[in-house]
């Protein structure tokens, strides 16, 4: 018997119902063979006896009896597996707490390599056989292992989920077409399966895309935290640089100072000292005198009296000492220090101011005038560097762009992160503004340019009279007037910055602002003549653009 079991394969000997060796294998009338536990149940569900395998049809409930020979010949392999198993056991691996283990295996669960979604069970190498060699078997649908198979099957009808409704956005049963979801689009579960794939690619591309996007901004956080420490480190070094000499500087007039007084002191007392030795020197030649004096005065000899009185010595020289004074002058010269002090702090921040130009003008842009945005009556140079006004208004295209009653103009460029600083030549004009703007500005009608409405500007009004166009404006008052005007902007520290570029001096800051929008660069210009203002000075000079001297 075991060498005719060497002959026969373990396919053989399966049960088509349970899929396992037999257990009290039974033949039926048209010969094939199952567990009698099987079949028995197989018909006690079934209406008709029928063979599972051949659908043979019987007209009564064949009588079972254990088939003796299969029975032992499965008894011999169902043994032979558990050897197999148990020295194959190296091979295949004992199932884990987090593993999905073989339904099939009693005794030491294996590892399942499969799982079936036709008999919604797992299996390990030696129960997986089957299904990888019965024709029957091969057209279950295998996948990898998972332990809850039920979930896979519709709980309303017990039948495979292998449909998508995508109404309700769930699987569903063919049962289920009929019924519940018998409106609804449905679709097979590859087609809804390849379309919520899709989906999720599009999710993971957004979502990589957010993540790229984050850290583009983690990259422009740090780079902004270098720059900022760069700057400080900057700051601390021009601020250590300028308290430092003014230290310096305030000892030194200290030690002077006290010095200045020392001496005029020592020089009072010398004074003293020589007026006092002077007076002493008197005193005692005084004092000789009225001697002599009171002596012959007490002479009781008429003649002696008479003749030495001629022979009496002159009186001695003396000084009218009646406006003489020792008068200690040290009025003023605190004051005179301060002034110094005060002249070298001014020295001081110039230097100081002229480092900080020089940084600025780093930032340089290039900067060309748009004609687009050009109120009708200005007049722009072929080059975009320059304009001026003109009588005549030229029949334009009233764009949305465009200025139509102002006098104004734009630059090209527009600026939406960074530094950028540029340089316009003012001499000769009695009435311009500067600055920048953002891109949603009115461009129509009368402009109140202040910040509230996205401009950040100072002008001339008038030839002589300066202001920062805020809320309410500001009168500036400037040592000398601007001939060239450097205007600077720090997008991220909302900070708009204007220099007198030949004096390297600090005209007006607009601190503290939150740009949200992109900004562009503000020019206007305007004829006071045509106002009746009588301003001194050309009318016709044009604002004109120009490079940064990097030479000095």
């Amino acid at each position: 018997m075991s060498a005719a079991s060497c002959l026969l394969t373990e396919d053989q000997f399966l049960c088509s119902i349970c899929l396992d060796v037999f257990t009290d294998p039974v033949t039926i009338p048209c010969g094939h063979n199952f567990c009698k536990a099987c079949i028995s149940e197989h018909w006690d569900v079934d209406v008709q006896c029928q063979c599972p395998n051949c659908k043979e049809v019987f007209d009564r409930r064949p009588e079972l009896r254990v088939n003796t020979f299969i029975s032992e010949m499965a008894a011999q392999l169902r043994r032979s597996a558990q050897q197999k198993a148990s020295s194959s056991s190296s091979e295949q691996h004992v199932v884990k707490p987090v593993e999905v283990p073989c339904d099939v295996c009693t005794g030491t669960r294996l590892k399942a390599l499969k799982s079936c979604l036709v008999c919604l069970e797992s299996y390990c190498e030696t129960h997986l056989e089957p299904h990888l060699t019965r024709a029957g078997l091969k057209k279950h649908q295998l996948i990898d292992p998972e332990e809850n198979l039920e979930g896979r099957v519709c709980v309303k009808h017990d039948k495979l989920l292998e449909l998508f409704c995508k109404t309700d956005q769930m699987c569903v049963c063919m049962l289920c077409t009929v019924s519940d979801h018998k409106t609804h689009d449905v679709v097979p579960l590859k087609e809804g399966y390849e379309g919520k794939k899709a989906e999720l690619g599009k999710t993971e591309a957004e979502t990589q895309q957010m993540i790229q996007k984050r850290r583009l901004k983690i990259q422009e956080m740090n780079r902004s935290v270098e720059l900022s420490k760069e700057g400080a480190d900057r700051e601390i070094a021009d601020g250590v640089q300028v308290f430092t000499a003014l230290k310096e500087s305030v000892e030194r007039s200290q030690a002077e100072l006290i010095d200045t007084i020392k001496e005029k002191q020592r020089e009072t007392e010398e004074q003293a000292e020589g007026f006092i030795k002077e007076l002493e020197q008197e005193i005692s030649e005084l004092k000789k005198r009225s001697s002599e004096v009171k002596q012959l005065s007490r002479s009781e000899d008429q003649l002696h009296l008479l003749q030495s009185f001629t022979s009496l010595n002159a009186a001695p020289p003396t000084k009218n000492w009646t406006e003489v004074r020792v008068r200690p002058s040290f009025e003023g010269t605190v004051v005179r220090a301060v002034t110094q002090l005060e002249e070298t702090l001014r020295k001081q921040m110039k230097k100081l101011l002229e480092v900080k130009l020089k940084r600025v003008q780093q930032s340089e842009v290039e900067v060309t005038l748009d004609p687009d945005t050009a109120q009708p009556k200005l007049i722009l140079s072929d080059d975009g560097k320059q304009f001026n006004h003109g009588d005549v208004k030229k029949n334009l295209p009233d764009n949305p762009e465009r200025f139509n009653d102002s006098y104004s103009v734009l630059g090209k460029q527009s600026f939406s992160s960074g530094r950028f600083y540029y340089e316009v030549q003012v001499k000769g004009v009695t009435d311009w503004t500067l600055g920048v703007a953002r891109e949603s500005i009115n461009r129509k009608g009368k402009i109140t340019k202040t910040p509230g409405n996205g401009f950040w500007t100072i002008g001339l009004r008038n030839a002589n009279k300066f202001y920062a166009f805020a809320d309410p404006d500001i009168h500036l008052s400037l040592k000398s007037q601007p001939e060239k005007v450097g205007v600077f902007v720090d997008y991220e520290e909302g900070l708009v910055s204007f220099y007198d570029v030949d004096a390297a001096a600090l005209i007006y800051s607009f601190t503290g602002y939150c740009f949200k929008e992109t900004l562009y660069l503000y020019f206007s210009i305007r004829d006071n003549s045509h106002f009746g203002l009588g301003c001194k000075g050309d009318s016709n000079n044009p604002l004109i653009i120009t490079s940064v001297d990097h030479t000095e």
